[in-house]
């Protein structure tokens, strides 16, 4: 069993679906509710148990409710927690999601300005059987540090980029990094994706995509940028699309798959769980994702 050392944000969601978003001073009644885990590194890691990898996630929580049921819906998903840390009187991460019609979100999020960002307590050394690693942009400290464990292990080290990365190490240390197109306008400002993924990749060591949604997944391949599209379906709810999809990506390299096989592989992930209401509870496992990419030669 392939394993993945995941590090970064966890929340516990609140994911309404509604008609439409609210104009302010609006009331509205949802038309269903979803508890559920999430964040970047949350949801990535639940993705990779899904999947059949083994996840680890290191995060940090607070000593409240709300940090228990954020482990114990982890716990329920089998991914080991024991490298979290807890700090007595923070807030853990919350956020409420609304979701329309057409499955787009609008997100309001809340994390501890007391969160401390010293790594000191991360560990050492990966943990054994831990293939490759996953970061994502909401702690730069602990995200290098866990990167460079996974160059030292000589194992991919993998950045969820769905923001601008705050230490610019982070990237330099990576083996992967996949942004978002928004994070790729903050950086290349408007314009063309291809184009930006193109100069950001001139005299780039390690390899870089950028998500597109419905529009796929523009890569790195052969000294040129390749593109895989999307697979069709009808998205439900977009929310966790992007963290699930690093989380099989992430995955995918630790079972030793090419990039190309490792973006097609993450797509359908992420592709099955936009079809589902629910943010990340409508992760596949890992039989439906075979069943689907055989669907979908």
């Amino acid at each position: 069993m392939a394993g993945v050392f995941c590090l970064g944000i966890a929340t516990l969601d609140y994911v309404y679906s509604v008609s439409h978003v609210p104009n302010p001073g609006e009331k509205d009644r949802a038309r269903d509710l979803v508890v559920t885990g999430g964040g970047c590194a949350g949801s990535g890691s639940v993705a990779v148990s899904r999947s059949g990898g083994k996840a680890w996630l290191a995060t940090r929580l607070g000593d409240d409710l709300t940090g228990d049921a954020i482990l114990a819906d982890l716990h329920a998903e089998g991914v080991d927690t024991s490298y979290s840390h807890r700090f007595a009187e923070l807030r853990s991460p919350v956020s409420s999601i609304l979701i329309d019609a057409q499955g787009e979100r609008m997100v309001v999020s809340y994390t501890d300005p007391a969160t401390p960002i010293e790594p000191d307590w991360l560990p050492a050394t990966l943990p054994v059987g831990a293939d490759a690693v996953l970061v994502d942009t909401r702690w730069g400290e602990g995200s290098l540090a866990a990167l460079k464990l996974a160059r030292a292990a000589g194992v991919p080290g993998v950045i969820d980029g769905d923001r601008q990365p705050t230490h610019p190490e982070m990237v330099t240390t990576a083996s992967h990094v996949a942004y978002s197109e928004k994070a790729l306008t903050e950086i290349c400002g408007e314009g063309d994706p291809r184009e930006a993924l193109a100069g950001l990749a001139q005299g780039a060591s390690n390899w870089l995509a950028v998500t597109l949604g419905h529009r796929g997944v523009l890569f790195m391949e052969n000294g040129g940028i390749a593109h895989l599209p999307a697979f069709p379906i009808e998205a439900v709810d977009t929310l966790g699309a992007g963290d699930v999809w690093h989380g099989a990506f992430a995955l995918a390299l630790a079972e030793g798959q090419s990039e190309r096989a490792a973006v097609r592989f993450a797509s359908a992930v992420a592709a099955i769980k936009c079809s589902r209401f629910g943010g990340r509870s409508g992760t596949p496992k890992r039989d439906e994702v075979e069943r689907f990419l055989a669907a979908h030669p």
